[in-house]
């Protein structure tokens, strides 16, 4: 069953974490929260594929936490916060994880927030971007 399509959906490189969305990333939001314990960090860096073997996930959502597609990961269902364990996991800070989303580098993302973030002109809407 397809959910109907939803106003926000037209935010460009957003992924709004919904119910609908919810529901189709359990899995990658339970592995995530697994993180919490040492000892389960340890297993998923011994073996990463074999460790989220146990989790009810995509092929696709299996693929974009093992190559760490964090935009992907959001896509697919994470929940930001969630998927920040696994950022933490791999020694990396939320901004640093942030960066990455942005493709740009820490000092590049540091600045631009400092700056007062992305200028939303043209950055409002998908059918924004479609008009030019």
């Amino acid at each position: 069953m397809t959910e109907a399509k939803k106003e926000y959906d037209d935010i460009p490189g957003t992924f709004v974490f919904d119910q609908e969305r919810s529901r189709q990333g359990y899995g990658i939001n339970a592995f995530c929260m697994t993180l919490l314990k040492d000892e389960n960090r340890k297993a998923f860096r011994a073996n990463e594929s074999a460790y989220l073997d146990q989790f009810s996930l995509t092929p696709e959502q299996k693929d974009s936490i093992l190559q760490r597609q964090w935009n992907r990961m959001l896509e697919l269902g994470g929940n930001i916060y969630f998927t920040a364990k696994l950022g933490a996991t791999d020694g990396l800070s939320f901004q640093q994880v942030a960066a990455k989303m942005t493709g740009s580098t820490q000092e590049e993302y540091a600045a631009m927030m400092l700056a007062g973030g992305r200028n939303p002109n043209g950055n409002r809407s998908k059918s924004e971007w479609e008009k030019r």
